[in-house]
């Protein structure tokens, strides 16, 4: 397995983590892993059971049996429609109650256990971008390229605004500050698998960076880096 080339991109709401993901996933040919999805999934199944989403072995259990699939999506703002079981719950994970809740899920332990199979199951030829908050430090320790990329809070709240609004949907640009503000120190300061830098990640502040040259960034750590051979294609 441990030929199978890893490129962990972890960091904070709102970093740009996905969007940096599905580009160098274009470049590489390399599956993704939305990580971060995979938590929200967990948050909204256990909302539509009803479940209470601190009751740990509970959440837990819910994980192991979840039925997911990313599909491409042909249209829309989403690179990936999300499913979950019969039912396409694209946007409906991307909402930041969503995000509160994949956060609350996040900090169980049993819960990222009941997870990380899953998560490892995403390693297949020719290689794999994971994205996420611990894929570098917990799940791809051996990963030949970890990223994180972060960006400040306000800077965060305002590109969530502003893809929310894109979208249609009836956002607070204050209420979203205070979110991801309450999120960062959730996360960061959870006792299982928290958000920090792999000792070893290249860590890039994106606030004052566009999307192109936060990617132009990024590949030139790559292609600095081992993990450049035969499975990679600059072009």
């Amino acid at each position: 397995m441990s030929e199978i080339k890893v490129i962990a991109i972890d960091g904070p709401s709102g970093a740009g983590k996905g969007a940096v993901t599905q580009a160098l996933a274009a470049r590489t040919g390399f599956h993704v892993l939305d990580s971060g999805a995979l938590y929200r999934l967990v948050g909204l199944a256990a909302r539509r059971s009803g479940l209470d989403l601190t009751s740990e072995k509970a959440v837990a259990k819910l994980a192991r049996e979840l039925d997911i699939a990313f599909k491409p999506a042909y249209e829309g703002p989403e690179p990936l429609a999300v499913w979950l079981g019969d039912s396409e719950v694209t946007h409906q994970i991307r909402t930041d109650e969503a995000g509160v809740d994949a956060s609350t899920v996040a900090a169980l332990p049993k819960v990222r256990e009941a997870l990380e199979d899953l998560q490892l199951s995403f390693r297949k030829p020719p290689g794999l971008i994971a994205d996420g908050r611990d894929m570098g430090t917990v799940v791809f320790k051996d990963a030949g390229v970890k990223i994180f990329l972060t960006a400040s809070a306000s800077v965060r709240a305002d590109r969530r605004y502003n893809q929310l609004k894109t979208k249609g949907m009836d956002v607070s640009l204050a209420d979203l500050l205070e979110s991801i503000e309450a999120r960062d120190k959730r996360d960061s300061n959870r006792s299982t698998s928290p958000l920090v830098p792999a000792e070893d990640a290249i860590i890039i502040d994106s606030s004052d960076l566009s999307l192109a040259e936060v990617i132009a960034r990024v590949w030139s750590v790559i292609e600095n880096s081992d993990l450049m051979g035969a499975n990679t294609n600059a072009d």
